[in-house]
């Protein structure tokens, strides 16, 4: 049994200071909680989008009633879906993923009422599914925003996310939250880690103090310098079921702010992997998310710059952007909790930028940190605490890695090298032989599409899938729509009526959302003081 009262959080950004404002604000009081990073920080971050599960880890940590000071004191906007183009073909017009819960109350089988739309009108464009299931895309297709009851079906506080400057959320946490509230805060270079019987005995700075602690937070990115680089924990490779391995990052200035600015994160795919665009308050984020193993950075980068003149994203002159070359570790550390080490964020594992899960992992592994070290149990930890933590964050890891591969392994584009291989990548066979073979999310999603013939009303897969053209074909909904053309039974004055129903809701919440302000004047109003200028950086 180990004793739990001194928490040394190794590296800052935003997964050590998530990890310090989690800890602080959830643990018993009388932990002593230190948060050491490099003193060469940067000022200013490309832009960070986030997933629903954001508003759950404000809620969490009582920042929640503070959205107004967090969303201005970190550049942020509001996001309310992740917008996907040309993952499917090139040209494919593009599709959405909202949040929340698709709205089935009034269907007559739930989200397959709009498979059934799409089996007698072919000709629907799979971009309806979302417009017709979720209440908040009549405001994201007209670019509008409020947190007012209207009849459009969107819960304010569950259904939204949120896209902000990585860095100055860093710094929030910590200006707000972890200083004020007792978190000691040393900055040093970590110049040597000290281990003894499997475990971090010290861990020695730049300054010349020797730093120990009953556990080691290691949120010190891609380096992992306590769990992989010290313990040399295994780590497991993803790259079989993910392709890519770098990215370029940039901002890029609006052109024109008051009608560029939206709600969503937009994920366009490229020749040799994928672009994401972020609306911040200032400015985009944008970057190039692509495999080396296809085309040379420098390739890369011209590739992107292209990319970013034809579609004419920014008033700056492209070549005088600067641009960051970011390497990515794909996959995780065979045990996120070793000892008295456990890593949080990018020392942990990362899957990729796409489906903004960096962050989610971050919360939602603290969560079950938090589980293990707090409540009645704070105070000690066990073997068995550590594993049930491993458990946990390493099911939802390999959930999440395997959503994120079947955008890619749905994808029908054969235009270059890298889809081709994407395309004839077995995914079922390769995760059995990552050794994961106890349950294959893949298989799972042919049962789940050809047998029960619906996805879970929280899972993915209600857009993806749609969005993909992988749509529903069971059994039982293609004898419903053969038998539309029974007279006897009238299924086919049933079935019209249910597809009226949703081109009607459908149409009643874009006409509602037509009258509200626009996304730039409802967070300029709710967040920005009513004020157009921008702070100089």
């Amino acid at each position: 049994m180990g004793k739990l009262n001194d928490i040394k959080i190794i590296g800052g950004g935003s997964a050590g200071w998530m990890t310090a404002t989690t800890l602080i604000r959830k643990l018993p009081k009388g932990h002593k909680i230190t948060l050491i990073e490099s003193p060469n920080i940067a000022t200013v971050g490309v832009g960070e989008s986030t997933i629903g599960g954001i508003s759950n880890w404000l809620a969490s940590v009582k920042l929640h009633s503070k959205l107004n000071e967090f969303v201005k004191l970190t550049d942020g906007t509001i996001k309310l879906s992740i917008r996907f183009e040309d993952f499917y073909k090139k040209g494919d017009g593009g599709f959405h993923y909202p949040f929340g819960l698709p709205v089935t109350l009034g269907n007559s089988f739930g989200t397959n009422d709009w498979y059934v739309k799409k089996m007698k009108y072919p000709e629907t464009h799979p971009s309806d599914f979302a417009t017709q299931m979720y209440g908040q895309m009549a405001m994201v297709n007209a670019n509008t925003l409020t947190n007012k009851e209207t009849n459009i079906p969107f819960n304010w506080a569950g259904d939204k996310a949120l896209h902000f400057d990585a860095t100055k959320f860093g710094l929030y946490l910590k200006d707000t939250v972890c200083i004020p509230e007792g978190v000691q805060h040393v900055k040093a270079n970590v110049q040597d880690v000290i281990t003894k019987d499997g475990a971090v005995d010290k861990v020695i700075l730049d300054n010349g103090e020797e730093v120990t602690a009953d556990l080691f937070i290691d949120c010190t990115g891609f380096k992992s310098l306590l769990l992989g680089k010290a313990l040399n924990e295994e780590f497991v490779d993803y790259s079989p079921i993910l392709p890519n391995n770098s990215a370029w990052a940039t901002r890029l200035p609006y052109k024109n702010r008051k009608k560029e600015m939206n709600l969503y994160t937009d994920c366009l795919a490229m020749n040799n992997g994928w672009v994401w665009k972020i609306p911040l308050w200032t400015r985009w984020g944008s970057g190039y998310v692509y495999s080396n193993k296809y085309i040379s950075d420098e390739d890369a980068l011209q590739e992107f710059k292209d990319f970013i003149k034809k579609k004419d994203y920014t008033s700056a002159n492209v070549d005088e952007l600067e641009f960051k070359n970011i390497k990515m570790r794909v996959g995780r550390h065979k045990r996120l909790w070793v000892k008295n080490v456990c890593a949080i964020g990018l020392a942990g594992g990362f899957i990729e930028p796409l489906e903004s899960n960096g962050l989610y992992s971050v919360h939602e592994f603290l969560n079950e940190l938090v589980k293990a070290i707090g409540g009645d149990r704070a105070g000690h930890y066990t073997a068995y605490d550590r594993n049930e933590f491993n458990n946990s964050v390493t099911s939802k890891f390999d959930g999440f890695a395997a959503f994120v591969a079947m955008h890619y392994s749905l994808s029908h584009r054969d235009d270059t090298e890298y889809w081709r291989d994407v395309n004839e990548r077995d995914y079922v066979e390769l995760w059995e032989k990552m050794g994961h073979s106890k349950h294959n999310p893949f298989e799972d999603s042919f049962r789940r599409k050809n047998l029960e013939g619906s996805w879970g009303l929280y899972e993915g897969l209600n857009c993806i899938a749609p969005g993909m053209r992988w749509n529903i074909l069971s059994e039982g909904l293609v004898s419903l729509t053969d038998a539309v053309e029974n007279p006897v039974q009238n299924y086919n004055t049933f079935w019209e009526e249910s597809i009226r129903k949703l081109n009607a809701r459908s149409k009643s919440w874009s006409e509602i959302a037509k009258r509200l302000p626009s996304t730039y004047e409802f967070i300029r109003d709710e967040f920005f003081d009513g004020k157009d200028e921008i702070t100089p950086e």
